[in-house]
């Protein structure tokens, strides 16, 4: 497509007379990796909503895909874009491969009415395979680990080969092995599919995959700073947003934050 992926300007959500968000602006392009950070009540999800397609705005304008919000049908702009939501609700006990294949009508369970070509069973194997999932795609959904699901979500998120892919939240649950494999992951995909933009959500820095390359740093509805990561994920940047003292670093391009004079036992 030709623009951002996202536009927003001057965006205001108020909700029962009080401000959710207020005058947001933000552009992504083609290719960036967002990082959308913030204490509770930040703002955070109300912004993912809308930016999904889920919502509007009270004020200001949206562009998502090159479509303005309010002149769309929003159910027919959900289709292009991936949402991984760890709290995706299934009960079916579908094997992965299949929940994977449900990415392409964003539906349940597979649709019966359509036939799923080969080279549709081959995106899921691939798509698999990226997320370290190859071996285990024949796994029930109701027998696998949060780390696993949290996988093959991102993987039925990129089934329709979507632009922009919203990550909410995505290491929600997850113990350290779990994470570090989701997060080597969404690395891993962001490398192969070099036109995707992405924004991830999370309240936790240690959160944020190494090929992240921007952030939006969000307090009481309102842009603290935004921009590239070497400028707006900075020890102070940090402490402003979390209104809390904290030292960032970042090794190996990983992010992890501690007050000022924490150590560790002797």
């Amino acid at each position: 497509m030709i623009g951002p992926v996202v536009a927003v300007s001057g965006v205001d959500v108020v909700r029962g007379g009080r401000f959710l968000l207020r005058d947001i602006s933000l552009e992504v392009s083609a290719g960036e990796h967002w990082a959308l950070l913030g204490p509770n009540g930040a703002g955070k999800s109300t912004l993912l909503h809308i930016l999904g397609a889920f919502g509007h705005p009270t004020h200001g304008t949206v562009d998502v895909l090159g479509a303005r919000l309010g002149r769309v049908d929003m159910r027919e702009l959900r289709t292009h874009i991936g949402h991984v939501d760890p709290r995706h609700r299934l009960d079916l006990p579908l094997p992965v491969h299949d929940v994977v294949l449900t990415g392409l009508t964003n539906t349940p369970e597979l649709d019966h009415r359509r036939t799923y070509t080969r080279a549709e069973h081959e995106r899921a194997d691939d798509l698999l395979a990226i997320l370290g999932m190859a071996d285990r795609r024949e796994l029930r959904w109701t027998t696998m680990s949060q780390g696993e699901r949290g996988r093959t979500l991102v993987a039925r998120a990129l089934m329709a080969q979507p632009s922009l892919l919203l990550l909410d939240e995505p290491a929600t649950g997850l113990d350290l092995a779990a994470r570090e494999q989701l997060l080597a992951g969404i690395d891993q995909l962001r490398s192969q599919v070099a036109d995707l933009a992405s924004i991830l959500v999370t309240h936790h820095l240690e959160d944020l995959p190494t090929s992240t390359s921007h952030a939006l740093l969000l307090r009481d509805g309102r842009s603290v700073v935004q921009g590239p990561v070497a400028d707006s994920l900075t020890s102070t940047t940090i402490t402003e947003c979390f209104a809390h003292p904290v030292e960032l670093r970042r090794t190996d391009g990983r992010w992890s934050a501690t007050s000022p004079g924490q150590r560790g036992p002797n």
